[in-house]
C-alpha cells in the first residue's frame, strides 16, 4: 500500500480514482474541472428509456488515464452525486 506524508509529518494513504458510475454522474464537469492531471474524459453513453422506443444520450465523466491519479481525491471532493470510486495502492 503506498503512503506519503503530510507537510507536517502525518502519514497519509492516497486513494486512486478506480471508477465513475455512469449511472450516477449526472456529467456536470466539476471532476474533470478540478483534475490537473488528465485522469478524466466526458464520454457519450446510451440508456435505454423504458417510457418510449427512443435512447438517451447523455454526457458523463469516465476515466481515460487511471495511471495519471495522484490519489488527491479532489475529483470526490466536487462531486455532488458520490460517484467516484476509488481504491488504495
Amino acid at each position: 500500500m503506498a503512503t506519503g506524508l503530510t507537510r507536517d509529518g502525518r502519514e497519509w494513504i492516497p486513494m486512486f480514482l478506480e471508477t465513475i458510475d455512469p449511472k450516477a454522474c449526472i456529467g456536470c464537469g466539476r471532476c474533470y474541472k478540478v483534475c490537473g492531471r488528465g485522469v478524466l474524459t466526458p464520454l457519450e453513453i446510451e440508456f435505454d428509456d423504458d417510457e418510449d422506443d427512443e435512447d438517451i444520450i447523455c454526457t458523463v465523466m469516465s476515466v481515460c488515464d487511471a495511471g495519471a491519479c495522484i490519489g488527491c481525491q479532489s475529483c470526490e471532493k466536487v462531486c455532488t452525486k458520490n460517484a467516484h470510486a476509488y481504491v488504495a495502492a
